[in-house]
């Protein structure tokens, strides 16, 4: 089988961490690595950012990275890219009428309105994982929210058009139906972990102070790291490493990281706060390890592979009852939920945890369990695979898809 990835943005060669490039460019990477494994050949078709990028880049066995010109060779914000995705559109459909894709997988909702003008002439049946959606982000963000005007009809469009939509939680299917998609055609596929990468087993950075938090992501207000910060001030003897965003050198130009500075000091806090920058992903099992908890806080969260990551590493998480992590982290059994943007709940949930070394044990252990069983990138691209089957099934060359709305 051979099967054309979309993902305008989300790069699997970008440095993960920075602002754009998070959990999406993990998944789209594992995801083809895992299914190049099964022998299905996979081109993951991404934006050129950078003129000194060749055109393809081998990413592992049956897997390539093809850089679409589309827009100025230079790193843009994934807000800002609508207007390429015609260019984008144009630069699929001559790639795929030289070397005809069995399936196409958009991944984001940019991607997918590239993909569906560049797969309509053909019928290429297509898939669409959207990794968030644009209402809850608007429901979250408000005002804030920076997404085109154009994103919401257009998501609406896909949902209803898709031959299958990808849903990876529960809770997104339900905000699919608010869009209108067929149920029937939604079927649920989560992210994964490595779970040769993450292990309980391995190196284990040293800590400063006995007690030690560990928060992972993108340095941006939504993903709550000064909420952890406001909890920390009612955790004595407790440090918080965070680790995200920039590179080391460069987290002095963040206007977040500012941001999180000065709360730190406002609440006296300061000298206990580590803020990393982006830490390499070899790296990353290590300082999991070194936590007594992970936390995951964001105010949303679509999936989340960060819980992931923890409960392989056989780490509890203490995580926001938001998104795909009401899935993945089981409230009392690898985990505790609370609610986002509640800092002192954080803080009463962490100090129970950190209080009990053996309910933390316990957690730990059933967390690898848990991923072991349902998150493994096998297990992922089985399920993948398994839709992109049914997909090349049901493909009938009489249909006709309806013009993409622009």
């Amino acid at each position: 089988m051979r099967v054309a990835m979309v993902s305008e943005h989300a790069s699997p060669l970008a440095p993960v961490g920075e602002v754009d490039a998070g959990g999406q460019n993990v998944h789209v990477g594992a995801l083809a690595v895992a299914l190049g494994r099964r022998g299905v050949r996979v081109t993951i078709h991404t934006r050129r950012d950078d003129p000194g990028l060749p055109r393809r880049v081998p990413l592992a066995p049956n897997v390539v990275v093809d850089h679409v010109d589309a827009g100025p060779p230079r790193p843009l914000p994934k807000d800002a890219l609508l207007p390429h995705m015609d260019a984008f559109a144009t630069d699929l459909r001559r790639c795929w009428a030289l070397q005809p894709p069995d399936v196409v997988h958009a991944h984001y909702w940019m991607s997918g309105l590239a993909a569906m003008r560049a797969a309509a002439p053909s019928h290429f049946p297509l898939a669409q994982t959207f990794h968030a959606l644009g209402t809850v982000k608007r429901r979250h963000q408000g005002e804030s929210d920076t997404s085109p005007r154009q994103r919401v009809p257009v998501e609406r469009y896909i949902a209803r058009t898709a031959d299958r939509v990808l849903a990876t939680c529960r809770d997104e299917v339900a905000e699919l139906a608010g869009l209108g998609a067929d149920p029937t055609r939604v079927t649920v596929v989560p992210c994964g972990v490595d779970l040769d990468a993450f292990t309980p087993d391995g190196a284990t950075e040293a800590r400063a102070l006995r007690r030690r938090l560990v928060v992972v992501g993108r340095l941006v207000e939504r993903k709550g790291v000064g909420d952890v910060i406001a909890a920390l001030a009612d955790l004595p003897g407790v440090e918080l490493v965070v680790a995200g965003g920039s590179d080391a050198a460069r987290l002095d130009a963040d206007p977040e990281v500012g941001r999180l500075r000065a709360l730190a000091r406002r609440l006296g806090v300061a000298e206990r706060v580590q803020l990393r920058g982006r830490v390499r992903r070899r790296d990353l099992p290590g300082l999991l390890r070194s936590a007594d908890a992970v936390v995951c806080p964001a105010w949303y969260e679509p999936f989340g592979i960060v819980p992931l990551e923890a409960m392989a590493c056989g780490v509890p998480v203490v995580a926001t009852a938001v998104g795909g992590m009401l899935d993945t982290v089981v409230d009392g059994v690898t985990g505790v939920h609370v609610p986002p943007r509640r800092p002192r709940r954080l803080a009463q949930a962490l100090r129970a945890l950190l209080g009990d070394a053996r309910r933390r044990a316990a957690m730990g252990v059933a967390g690898r369990a848990r991923v072991c069983r349902w998150y493994g990138w096998d297990s992922v691209a089985d399920a993948t695979g398994r839709a992109y089957e049914q997909l090349v099934a049901a493909r009938r060359p009489d249909r006709l898809p309806e013009a993409v709305a622009r």
